[in-house]
């Protein structure tokens, strides 16, 4: 049984009934800041007022009640009712399940295989990927992992930015200063040099802007040269994007963006006007959206042209029919608030009843140096430089700390990239933060090739143990410096539901640096393979920590290297 459940279960028997519920008494069981105030404790503040007594009487009354069979003691603190566990027998059943459940310990079925569309990544055809899109594609791979964990099927959709005014934009840059044998030769650095050039041109020429909208009504109304020109523009992108999602092993089930949605928004344009939401507006059609605070949503532009809103709806629409998502998520920027409530606002409105599984998943910006990254001005760090410096920084700190290391490459690559992905998921994701290589790629603090290094460390432990089998063994640590590392182990099914509910990855990069912290201490203070009755068992602790740690980046998308 779940700890925080069998303290509830003896302090509803101890409170009597119609005081709190079971459920209530479950959810205000904190966790001490020091394991020498106990385990678990529960403050008596809440139960003043009904049991008009002092909240320090209560805790008294309440240890004097209370069937302290199972702890190894419980004991009033000031308004506290603390509660120290039998480390023991405690310890013991949480490496066992850990090592007879291997990868599957804290996985649960709690989404009963629900389905769970995730829109991610997205970035912008004829556009470089850039650290701007970094957050939405591991935030989104996080995410449909803990769903996964959770017992959800996540479905992860790229809804490609492939369609739009820039597009006429950039057919008029290629048509007056391009090369076709320039394109092929490097795509998205040539096409993003083209795209620059037109917003500094068009500065003194205005005409360009009104060429580039022509150029996308070509497009819009099927024209064959800016069609063929589109197409060419989409395979190149694609190309080079999948080229990066490889390197981090992010796969999609769905590439449809969106140009997918254009034969769909007269679908979404008839729905809104059988509803009586679509109204006219000096010209245009909009859905008024004043009863809930929020401006009004255009649908249609004057000159008839169908919006973000517009395709967004219609991709709704689609996923609900495609899939029947239990919920639908949007990992996209913070600054798109706004636009994903009135989403939400116009399927309520339309009386839908699914529109409340529509969650808009915000995240702050990634900055260098305290300045926004932006294409348009060219002020862009490219993702897959990044990358290539992490994996050579990996590199040279493995060349200096284990210059003998087989499938050193290999290692440098998986220590690189997950060292990128982990900085970015240790963040709360609502939170922008400023993005520093040298300090992400270190070995040592709050990093992921700390995290890796723990990992590392514990395999190497087991190989000098010859590996044994651990399964059978009985698993009492009576040493207490154990017992910390142990208690974190245990409260990882916790950890896996509260990272779901909070929809924060971060809840599972922080816990992956409690455990190796908590880990490392045990280590330096312990001789674990020292010749004693209870060896098997701390060396089933020490496979206990690699297989928590293991999945714990696994879910982040970040590999665990058995040696570093």
């Amino acid at each position: 049984m779940d700890n925080k459940q069998q303290i509830a279960d003896v302090l509803s028997q101890a409170l009597g009934d119609n005081i709190l519920s079971n459920i209530d008494i479950l959810n205000k069981i904190e966790v001490p800041k020091t394991s020498d105030l106990g385990d678990l404790a529960f403050p008596t503040f809440m139960l003043a007022k009904v049991m008009r007594k002092a909240p320090q009487q209560i805790a008294t009354d309440l240890v004097e009640k209370i069937d302290k069979n199972n702890f190894e003691k419980v004991v009033a603190m000031g308004p506290y009712v603390n509660f120290f566990l039998n480390k023991e027998k405690v310890g013991a059943q949480i490496l066992t399940d850990i090592l007879t459940q291997q990868a599957n310990y804290g996985t649960n079925n709690d989404g009963e295989n629900g389905n769970v569309t995730i829109d991610m990544s997205s970035p912008n055809i004829a556009k470089p990927m850039s650290m701007g899109h970094l957050r939405s594609t591991v935030i989104g791979n996080a995410l449909a992992n803990i769903f996964s964990k959770n017992g959800y099927n996540p479905i992860k959709i790229n809804h490609l930015g492939d369609w739009g005014t820039q597009f006429g934009k950039l057919m008029v840059a290629y048509k007056l200063w391009g090369s076709e044998e320039e394109v092929k030769k490097d795509p998205i650095n040539t096409l993003v040099k083209y795209y620059i050039r037109f917003h500094e041109e068009a500065k003194e020429n205005l005409a360009l802007d009104d060429e580039g909208r022509a150029w996308f009504k070509k497009l819009e109304d099927g024209d064959q040269e800016a069609t063929k020109l589109w197409k060419w523009f989409r395979d190149e992108s694609l190309k080079e994007f999948l080229t990066i999602y490889d390197e981090l092993e992010i796969n999609f089930d769905s590439f449809n963006g969106e140009a997918f949605y254009n034969d769909k928004m007269d679908q979404v344009v008839k729905m809104l006007t059988e509803k009586g939401l679509l109204v006219e507006s000096q010209g245009a059609q909009i859905v008024n959206l004043e009863k809930y605070n929020l401006p009004v949503a255009m649908i249609k532009r004057t000159d008839g042209a169908t919006l973000y809103m517009t395709r967004d709806l219609a991709a709704a629409m689609y996923r609900k029919n495609e899939y029947n998502f239990v919920k639908n998520l949007y990992v996209v920027g913070g600054e798109q608030r706004e636009h994903f409530q009135q989403m939400k606002a116009i399927f309520k409105e339309a009386s839908y009843d699914w529109a409340d599984d529509i969650e808009h998943i915000p995240f702050g910006l990634i900055t260098v140096n305290g300045k926004k990254l932006s294409t348009r001005s060219g002020r862009i760090i490219l993702l897959q430089d990044v990358l290539d410096d992490a994996i050579r920084l990996a590199r040279e700190q493995i060349e200096t700390k284990n210059p003998d290391l087989a499938n050193k490459e290999n290692v440098a690559k998986q220590v690189g990239i997950g060292a990128v992905v982990f900085h970015d998921l240790k963040n709360e994701r609502v939170n922008s933060f400023d993005f520093a290589l040298e300090e992400v790629v270190r070995f040592e603090g709050d990093t992921g090739p700390y995290v890796q290094y723990s990992h590392a460390r514990a395999q190497s432990i087991l190989r000098k143990a010859g590996n044994p089998d651990l399964t059978t063994t009985n698993l009492v640590i009576s040493d207490a410096s154990a017992w910390d590392t142990i208690k974190i182990l245990g409260d990882f099914p916790n950890i896996v539901r509260r990272a779901l509910r909070d929809r924060e990855p971060s809840v599972i990069a922080k816990y992956a640096l409690n455990l190796s912290r908590a880990y490392n201490k045990y280590y330096a203070n312990s001789r674990i393979l020292a010749e004693d009755n209870e060896l098997l068992a701390r060396l089933g602790l020490v496979k206990a920590v690699a297989i928590v740690l293991t999945e714990s980046l696994r879910m982040l998308g970040v590999h665990a290297p058995n040696e570093m």
